[in-house]
């Protein structure tokens, strides 16, 4: 049984969609232990915002807001040192445009295990229910969406757990099916591989390489279906100008089955 759980939201000046994700991460069935905000870079006005979320909900939750200075998209660097900074023994990171369901915690707390990366997935909304849901600042609206994936069936959710297989052979083959706005595992688990790799800069394959040297150090990849319920927030996508550099790091890790980065949570 889990002890305890940090939650860790990543953002990059994106506060009136972070202020909709927060809200539906404290009307949680099961409440995390602490919430981090990683922030990589915003300026004042999303600090403006944590800092009422701290005050106006100190009771309820700790808060804290781990921020570095704006140099370009350091995704793997700010999750690093929110991990750094998480006081409980289990993770849970998503994106700062993730809505989440009441039970979405509750989901990843009943699934997690030593050794295992639980990967959950996501429903898309599109423009116009994201800018509704932006307009009226009420999270709420993104549940009126229909779609399988909201289905939360506790039977279906445990075959799919348990009918995933081992991804270690894909490994070798093609990249991973991973999505880092939905994902879990144990603090413990996360030193072991060194954390994210630093190495990548810009957006692109820092996900799909972390599992990669999770589970060539023996660790095992399930999918989270029908369970840990979320909703994706519309936008744009992010640029691919270092996805060409950032695939030769994954491709390296891959052909050389490594287990660690050096520039991960330590500089090895």
């Amino acid at each position: 049984m889990v002890s305890g759980v940090s939650l860790i939201v990543t953002t990059y000046n994106q506060k009136e969609r972070l202020q909709v994700v927060l809200d539906s991460l404290l009307q949680q069935s099961f409440m995390p232990n602490e919430i981090l905000i990683a922030d990589d870079g915003s300026t004042e006005d999303t600090q403006k915002l944590v800092a009422e979320y701290q005050i106006r909900y100190q009771e309820k939750v700790k808060i804290k807001h781990v921020w570095h200075e704006d140099d370009g998209f350091r995704l793997a660097e700010i999750r690093n040192k929110a991990i750094l900074e998480a006081e409980q023994e289990y993770i849970i990171i998503i994106d700062g445009d993730m809505i989440l369901q009441k039970d979405f915690v509750s989901d990843h707390v009943r699934f997690a295990k030593e050794g295992v990366f639980l990967q959950g997935g996501r429903i898309l909304l599109d423009s116009l229910e994201t800018k509704k849901i932006l307009d009226h600042k009420i999270h709420f609206f993104a549940f009126e969406k229909f779609h399988f994936k909201a289905m939360r069936i506790a039977l279906l959710s445990y075959l799919a757990y348990q009918k995933s297989f081992d991804h270690t052979i894909l490994c070798t083959k093609k990249l991973l099916p991973v999505r880092g706005c939905n994902m879990s595992f144990y603090k413990k688990d996360a030193e072991k591989i060194n954390g994210f790799n630093e190495s990548f800069i810009g957006w692109g394959r820092e996900d799909s390489e972390f599992v990669a040297r999770f589970l060539f150090a023996g660790g095992v990849m399930k999918r989270l279906r029908f369970a840990g319920i979320a909703y994706h927030l519309y936008h744009l996508e992010n640029t691919r100008a270092m996805l060409k550099e950032n695939h030769q790091i994954y491709l390296n890790t891959l052909e050389n089955k490594l287990k660690q980065c050096k520039n991960g949570l330590k500089k090895l």
